[in-house]
Order: C-alpha cells, then sequence, then structure tokens
C-alpha cells in the first residue's frame, strides 16, 4: 500500500517521502517544515491515532490524512478529534486522495465567526430525528449500529444522514464532524 500510494503521489506532482514505520517517522518528524502526513489507522508497530497522540505531545503536528478501514469509523472520528483533518474510508479513489492531500497542503484558516454562525443555524434547522442520527454518526457509529439504536431501519437511517448532510451543506462525513466540532461550546453543546 505504502509503495502504490507513493507512486501515485509521485506521478501527481507531490514529491513524497515513506517511511518504515511511525517510529521511523517519529525519529525525524521535528526536522519536517512543510507537509502533510497520510498514515493508516491500523500499522504494524502502533495505531494512527497513537502516532497522532505523539505529534501532539511532541508539539510536532502536520496536517494530517488518516486513511482507515471499514469498521475503524469510531477510531477515525477519535483521530479527527486529535487533529486529523481527514480520513477516507477504503477503497478510496486516487482523485479524493490528491485533493485532501492539496487541501491540506493550503493554509490552514479558522472559520470566521459568520461561518460558525452558518453552520450553528443550519444545524438548528435539523429534524429531532436528524440531531439524533448526527450525534451518533459524529460518536462514529456505522449506519446500522445508528438505526439499531434508534429503532428504524437502515435505510431510513441512512435517508436521514444524506438529508442532514445536504442540509448543513456538508461533502463528507469527516467535513460534517469537523463543523459539529467547531460550533461545539465548552460545554460540549452544539449550537
Amino acid at each position: 500500500m505504502r509503495s502504490s500510494l507513493a507512486f501515485l503521489l509521485g506521478t501527481s506532482g507531490f514529491l513524497v517521502q515513506t517511511h518504515q514505520s511511525a517510529t521511523a517517522f517519529l525519529r525525524g518528524a521535528h526536522s519536517i517544515q512543510r507537509g502533510c502526513l497520510v498514515t493508516d489507522v491500523r500499522m504494524p508497530d502502533m495505531s494512527g491515532v497513537e502516532l497522532l497522540r505523539q505529534l501532539r505531545e511532541a508539539d510536532a503536528m502536520l496536517p494530517t490524512i488518516v486513511i482507515t478501514g471499514q469498521g475503524d469509523l469510531r477510531v477515525a472520528v477519535e483521530a479527527l478529534h486529535i487533529g486529523a483533518l481527514e480520513f477516507i474510508e477504503k477503497p478510496f479513489d486516487a482523485d479524493v486522495l490528491i485533493k485532501a492531500i492539496q487541501k491540506a497542503m493550503e493554509p490552514s484558516k479558522m472559520p470566521s465567526r459568520n461561518e460558525a454562525d452558518l453552520v450553528r443555524a443550519r444545524l438548528d434547522s435539523l429534524t429531532e430525528l436528524e440531531v439524533q442520527v448526527l450525534s451518533r454518526a459524529a460518536a462514529g457509529l456505522h449506519i446500522n449500529a445508528i438505526a439499531a439504536e434508534l429503532g428504524i431501519g437502515a435505510s431510513v437511517a441512512e435517508a436521514c444522514r444524506a438529508r442532514l448532510m445536504a442540509k448543513v451543506h456538508a461533502n463528507s462525513l469527516s467535513e460534517l464532524i469537523r463543523m459539529v466540532m467547531n460550533t461545539e461550546t465548552p460545554g460540549g453543546t452544539v449550537h
């Protein structure tokens, strides 16, 4: 996977450095001035989430994209809370990864107060069921688990998630989660 991604990204114009392990990457992380880290959740020596924790503790965070396999959504949500910019589920389209890296390489901008107010207004427009689906999706539950918890069919839960994403103008689940995180108050509630 590492070699395939390196080839793909290299042919797409990126300067690529690969590392044998998360530990090997950590040894040189402080010397990286600019870049984007692409990591998998599951790696042999430490998880991608643990790698993010160690980078944060060492004050060596980079814009990070986490790749995850099916069933790792809860862990990917945790990675977003630690500081990952995006998570992408396997199998993924190469263009999705390339666009995520290009976005990660742009200078970071915090949402303005007006943007945050707009997101809050969109979140306030959600129905009670949409809020329940959103809170469970943001906690990392898959659609079948959400449906089971709410006592609704998976197709109803999926349609509800699609409606709420359209209402808040989110293009991906990670973007939706980031919107929710940016509108949380210190008490943890969404307004």
